[in-house]
């Protein structure tokens, strides 16, 4: 099938007669009359990122058009309504196309007679953007056979699944901001993606409030039970921590999250922010292919665990089937008895009381005092510069600081002349990436017991040290943590609003449907983060009584001048930092609009000399294979899974990953 270049996102009022001309005028590739138009066929010498740094300022600051200006902070849909900057712009000699994308462009307001506009709009209607997974460089660059990214006039969400992305919308529409509608799409890939993410989990956030022009994290993860130790998991004969099972249950802090954010920064109460999550878990969804396969991997694991085969197999023997109508009624039940009673009723109260006995039951260390002692904790982002830009990941327990630690080795290098994906490029960023997991897995734990400032892995000298043991041309097999100074289930989700204000939101179990433990008749899996505690003696991320392990998922921002600029995030374990890096390079670096960025293919360093490149080619494999690498089969490898949204001068640009069931939409 032959997809458009661009999403039919028109926003065209009046008369029968100017639509029709409006449509003619998209046919042509032209914008007649101050209507609606849509970018024409993408440039060759002209990226995404010198349209609008060129034209209109850095990403979308409108120096050459002051139609396109925001009005002191984050224009609203009630600022400069009806002005009409096509004209304008063009006879001050600024383009009113821009060739990576379309130009959102509303029609002069009409103030009298039947073809009058209404003074507001506040439909928000989702568009889809569909594609395929790319096999090839040559793929990823045609216009056939790839999505488009998606352009919003007002509010934005890119999540992985469509029903998520829906709920996000018909949260912003009746009246919630950013904030209300990321937690509600949070819960609904509770219910549609059950083996990723849920209230079992934790839950991480950067949110950008437009209000104060202020940048905040919330690091909503839970500890170990009061129970867990060492030498608790030596008696029971356990040399490393266990990867499954009730032993490996932390406190589930996911809702604390929720619940902050929305008391904090919301417009509605969780109990209309969960409604729609309620309403679908109630009455079912159409499992998706995708999904399905995901969900049978983890058939067998579920089959161990009495509440979790009586929830997510049916009839209690297989998973759903592509396209099987499924309900989680427990599931249902639990969030009405959170948006009636608060979270309370999970860290302290009775679905927390029910949760515990269960978990004791099954060996687990989690206590009732444990769930009543939990909050979330606000943090502040850090942030490293990079071209021009600041980078901003949350501090530990997440990997973030390594992602920063990429940047920073491979910021002065030419990367443009190497060439994107090339075997130099490739080489240098899989170089980069051992020695920032080499420092992550040595360094980064529970804030409060780690023994160095993470930001000393960022300090110019430390990076330039780090740097020189790159080899240009022989991968190394082992490296070793520097002398710093004194697979993984998961969602990724990002949604905007009309105010200005982003969210960069994740949420995990960790593994398949984590501890694969659902306690009988609650409907949610509980996360099996233990696993990220280590019981190396002397080690930071040793195991402990009520301590927080160590993170996988990591939300990130970038700002520019202190401004917003895009919200985005790469789900998927180890692959999260290296997804982030990647991401950021294709954008700020190789000028790639967003759904590019997230189309292009990636690679994932695995251990060692091991590496996955999607879509490899003979001649790219034999190139890195020569400099020691040794590729494993890409086919059977996680690229993880990404979602951005972009501020532009007004509006915002969202993509979705093709590799799940991504859907951006406005």
């Amino acid at each position: 099938m032959v997809r458009p270049r661009f999403l039919p996102h028109r926003r065209v009022w009046g008369s029968r007669e100017n639509r029709a001309r409006a449509l003619r005028a998209d046919r042509r590739g032209g914008c007649g009359s101050g209507y609606c138009h849509f970018g024409r066929k993408r440039s060759s010498n002209r990226s995404f990122w010198q349209v609008w740094a060129g034209e209109i300022g850095h990403f979308g600051r409108a120096r050459d058009c002051p139609e396109l200006r925001s009005p002191g902070r984050f224009p609203s849909s009630r600022a400069g309504r009806g002005r009409v900057p096509g004209s304008a712009c063009k006879r001050r000699g600024a383009r009113r196309t821009i060739a990576d994308g379309p130009t959102i462009i509303r029609h002069q307001n009409r103030t009298e007679g039947r073809n009058a506009m209404p003074a507001r709009r506040t439909l928000l209607t989702l568009f889809v953007a569909a594609g395929v997974h790319p096999v090839s460089t040559a793929a990823q660059q045609s216009d056939m056979g790839r999505r488009s990214t998606v352009y919003a006039p007002r509010a934005a969400a890119a999540t992985s699944q469509p029903l998520a992305t829906a709920a996000a919308l018909e949260i912003m529409q009746g009246g919630g901001n950013a904030i209300d509608a990321a937690v509600a799409a949070a819960a609904v890939l509770n219910v549609v993606e059950p083996h990723m993410t849920g209230m079992g989990g934790d839950a991480f956030a950067i949110v950008w409030w437009a209000e104060t022009g202020e940048l905040v994290g919330i690091d909503a993860s839970g500890r170990s039970g009061s129970g867990m130790t060492v030498e608790a998991l030596e008696a029971r004969g356990h040399e490393r921590m266990p990867g499954s099972g009730a032993e490996a249950v932390t406190v589930p802090g996911a809702i604390s999250g929720w619940d902050a954010l929305v008391t904090r920064f919301g417009k509605l109460d969780l109990a209309r922010v969960l409604a729609p999550a309620i309403r679908i878990a109630s009455e079912g969804f159409p499992v998706t292919p995708v999904i399905a396969r995901q969900w049978g991997g983890a058939a067998e694991k579920l089959a161990r665990d009495e509440g979790a085969r009586a929830t997510y197999l049916v009839d209690g023997e297989r998973a759903p089937r592509a396209g099987e109508w499924f309900t989680n009624p427990g599931l249902a039940r639990s969030f009405q008895r959170i948006a009636d009673e608060g979270p309370g009723v999970l860290y302290g109260g009775s679905l927390g009381r029910e949760l515990v006995e269960g978990l004791a039951a099954l060996g687990g260390f989690v206590t009732l005092e444990d769930l009543a002692a939990h909050e979330p904790r606000w943090v502040e982002p850090i942030g490293t510069d990079f071209r021009g830009y600041t980078v901003w990941e949350l501090p530990p327990s997440g990997q973030g600081i390594a992602a920063l630690e990429m940047l920073e080795l491979v910021e002065p290098l030419d990367l443009e002349g190497m060439g994107h994906n090339s075997a130099e490029y490739l080489h240098h960023l899989i170089e980069a990436k051992k020695l920032a997991f080499a420092d992550l897995h040595r360094y980064v734990s529970d804030a409060e017991t780690m023994e160095i400032d993470p930001m000393s892995l960022l300090s110019p000298g430390y990076v330039d040290a780090r740097r020189a043991l790159i080899d240009p041309q022989r991968a190394a097999e082992r490296v070793e943590p520097g002398r710093a100074i004194t697979d993984s289930e998961t969602i990724y989700l990002t949604v905007a609003d009309e105010d200005g204000n982003m969210v960069s939101f994740i949420n995990s179990v960790y593994s398949s449907f984590g501890s694969g433990i659902v306690i009988p008749g609650q409907g949610f899996a509980l996360q099996n983060r233990g696993a990220g505690f280590t019981m190396a003696e002397g080690h930071p991320n040793r195991v402990a009584p009520r301590k927080r392990p160590f993170h996988t998922i990591i939300p990130g921002f970038v700002t520019r001048d202190g401004e917003p600029v895009m919200a985005f995030g790469v789900m998927g374990g180890s692959m999260q930092p290296q997804g982030h890096t990647q991401l950021l390079l294709n954008m700020l670096v190789f000028g790639m609009d967003p759904q590019e960025a997230v189309d292009a293919a990636r690679f994932r360093h695995l251990s060692g000399l091991r590496v996955a490149i999607e879509g490899v080619g003979a001649e790219l494999a034999a190139e890195l294979e020569a400099r020691g690498h040794e590729l494993a089969d890409w086919r059977r490898t996680d690229f993880g899974g990404a979602q951005v949204i972009l501020r532009l001068a007004r509006g915002w640009a969202a993509a979705s990953e093709p590799r799940k069931d991504g859907h951006a939409g406005g």
